[in-house]
């Protein structure tokens, strides 16, 4: 079973998953900050507020606090302005990877114009094998006796 397991482990697809999965999380990170760090205070500002995620509504009379993590400590809110923060968050990050994905078809598309644009000629033979064919096609035209 730590033969097979090895086998699985070896395979280029898992290899390639994980990879995609490490850069995948560290991307996320990037753009987690992007939306926290630039473009949910521009938001914050323009709706009257510089923290946007701290947005809610209380959902019990008991919750007075002015913080989404001190309310929820008192009861049930709805955290809209944490959604809306993951939401963009979220379209930011797909539209990244539409760009990607668009970027690399393109690139695919180019390559394979070139190749059906310049068709893979075979080197010329060696000059013992032409000789030979000359000599076999000569033969060939030859008359029989």
């Amino acid at each position: 079973m730590l033969n097979e397991f090895k086998a699985f482990i070896a395979r280029g697809n898992v290899m390639d998953l994980a990879v995609g999965v490490i850069i995948g999380g560290a991307f996320g990170g990037i753009v987690k900050s992007l939306v926290d760090d630039l473009i949910m205070p521009i938001v914050g500002a323009i709706f009257g507020g510089f923290d946007f995620s701290n947005y809610f509504l209380p959902l019990s009379s008991a919750v007075n606090a002015p913080s989404l993590a001190a309310a929820r400590e008192q009861g049930a809110v709805f955290a809209y302005g944490s959604f809306l923060t993951v939401l963009i968050n979220f379209l930011i990050l797909a539209w990244i990877i539409f760009l990607m994905v668009k970027g690399v078809n393109i690139l695919r598309a180019q390559v394979e114009r070139q190749e059906k644009a310049a068709p893979e000629e075979l080197p010329p033979p060696p000059a013992d094998v032409q000789l030979l064919t000359e000599i076999r096609d000569l033969l060939a035209t030859r008359p029989t006796a």
